[in-house]
């Protein structure tokens, strides 16, 4: 049994990794430590920071994600809020304040761009992901224990109608928007070169 720890706080998250290695000789443990997170706009920066503080701890292999939110045409702020979605964002202005900054923005093109890093001990390796979209008009507040950040509730992904919050499990999986997820590339990998077995 191979065992993978998860350094994370956020539900969703955790559910995505372990619903990817279910039926597989792998075991997914979460922890979440106290993270003081680097004060750089650089998710790569940011997951390779926490992984490699985490297995410093556990000494065990580890993965962290990091992912940023970026709306290029924000007003006076291009690309806001960048590496700190839950800092800059959602703590300060929040999302009516968001929809209110927004009014009038005709181009309302976004995307989040995320990293999985993942360290063993030996070799750190990277994993990435992005999903571009476009910021609904109002706030589509539909809740769900598997969302992974409130931006849900405001980003309609390509070529889709709904926002994330709105979508199942099922319809986010194979949405139309040929988005890539740090998660699948990394499990991809791991599956490949682990050779795991099922159970």
């Amino acid at each position: 049994m191979k065992e993978i720890i998860f350094v994370t706080g956020n539900k969703g998250k955790q559910f995505l990794l372990q619903k990817k290695f279910e039926g597989s000789d792998v075991t997914v443990g979460i922890t979440d430590f106290s993270f003081e997170e680097p004060d750089v706009n650089d998710i790569e920066y940011i997951a390779k920071e926490k992984v490699l503080y985490a297995y410093e701890r556990l000494k065990k292999p580890c993965v962290a994600l990091d992912a940023g939110f970026y709306i290029p045409n924000y007003p006076g702020k291009p690309n806001f809020p960048g590496a700190f979605p839950k800092r800059e964002l959602l703590d300060k202005i929040g999302l009516e304040g968001l929809i209110k900054n927004m009014e009038g923005v005709e181009d309302r093109y976004c995307y989040f761009k995320e990293v999985l890093a993942y360290y063993d001990g030996e070799n750190i390796k990277f994993f990435y992901g992005l999903s571009e979209g476009s910021l609904s008009n109002n706030i589509k507040e539909v809740d769900s224990d598997k969302k992974w950040s409130e931006l849900w509730y405001v980003f309609i992904p390509k070529n889709e109608t709904k926002t994330l919050s709105e979508m199942t499990y099922l319809e986010r999986e194979n949405r139309k928007d040929n988005h890539t997820s740090a998660i699948n590339e990394f499990v991809h990998w791991y599956k490949k070169t682990k050779v795991l077995k099922i159970k």
